[in-house]
């Protein structure tokens, strides 16, 4: 096993999966004929939704749909999976291209996260579900496995509540900006408070987005 197949817990039979699942749509356009990891994030999103769900129903058969489809958006959101990403020192192992390497893409959170999905889509297409449901639940749903399901935060009511104690507006939300394929965007929101002031977060859907830009600014307020 290679060093990082020591991490991920899993031996490829195929090791070309796993280049693929690190390949950077940025890396692959440098290269004319290799195929980037996008196909592979589309799989295991799908895949991982799945397995979430899965347990969700196991582990609570009491829980409501609605705190059910909640509580799944929590596990499988963008700064989980860059936190498995952290794990498992991904950074080094993605391959970039040039202008992504000088512009810090190593570290930016969704290129991290989805490096993780396109990393389960792999393993399911290689070993088939056992092993993915395996990766993802020793790596993404251990709590909740343990009993410690995520505290499900609404970033967005806190710093409105905080801003009406001071006496201020309430923040407005703006989509400035998205990129990646129809199938797996990423958007970018900016939370825009009353005295000029504003924090930018990303997400791949615009709630999510929200959610990190009301996040950020709560951190800029010092809350």
């Amino acid at each position: 096993m290679t060093e990082l197949e020591t991490r991920l817990g899993y031996e490829f039979s195929d090791s070309r999966l796993l280049d693929n699942a690190l390949t950077h749509s940025s890396y692959a356009n440098e290269r004319p004929g290799l195929s980037s990891n996008e196909r592979l994030e589309f799989l295991g999103d799908a895949v991982l939704g799945f397995c979430a769900a899965k347990n969700i129903c196991r582990l609570y058969p009491a829980m409501p749909e609605g705190e059910m489809t909640r509580l799944r958006a929590e596990l499988v959101c963008e700064a989980s999976l860059h936190a498995v990403a952290r794990e498992l020192r991904l950074s080094r192992e993605i391959r970039l291209g040039r202008n992504e390497e000088c512009n810090g893409g190593r570290e930016r959170v969704s290129i991290l996260a989805d490096a993780v999905e396109a990393i389960i889509a792999a393993i399911y297409l290689d070993g088939g579900l056992e092993p993915a449901e395996a990766f993802i639940e020793g790596r993404i749903l251990r709590d909740l496995e343990a009993g410690r399901p995520p505290v499900r935060t609404d970033y967005k009511t806190q710093l409105q509540e905080l801003l009406q104690r001071e006496g201020g507006a309430a923040p407005r939300y703006t989509i400035i900006g998205e990129s990646g394929p129809d199938h797996c965007k990423t958007f970018t929101a900016r939370a825009a408070l009353h005295d000029g002031a504003y924090a930018d977060g990303t997400g791949k859907s615009k709630k999510e987005a929200e959610q990190a830009a009301a996040k950020a600014a709560l951190a800029l307020l010092g809350a």
